[in-house]
């Protein structure tokens, strides 16, 4: 078999799982309930949201919140600040890209 699996879970409970980490990328699965937030942070490289489900509240630096429904892919540049959040009244769904892996990349900025 030449392809490789990999599996994610399937749930509406919060949920920050890593789903591929090697040398070329790294992809998460993240799942927001309602009113819910990823704890702020970095980007620690240059970052690919898919959102799948949902919509995603997203504020970089300090920027006013922009709000992506589901079918969007949002870039973020590297070092960039962020704070996700899920303002919507449905479950928030997205896959996180990292591309290259955040191992090939400098330290991030401290927030």
């Amino acid at each position: 078999m030449i392809e490789k699996v990999y599996q994610f879970t399937d749930t509406n409970d919060f949920i920050m799982e890593k789903i591929i980490d090697d040398e070329h990328v790294n992809i998460n699965h993240i799942v927001v309930a309602p009113g819910g937030s990823v704890p702020v942070h970095v980007a620690n490289s240059n970052v690919y949201q898919i959102i799948v489900r949902g919509t995603i509240s997203l504020r970089l630096e300090e920027e006013p919140v922009a709000h992506y429904p589901t079918g969007s892919i949002v870039a973020i540049p590297f070092n960039t600040k962020m704070d996700i959040r899920n303002e919507g009244s449905e479950t928030l769904e997205f896959f996180v890209v990292k591309a290259p892996n955040p191992r090939s990349m400098p330290a991030t900025k401290k927030i």
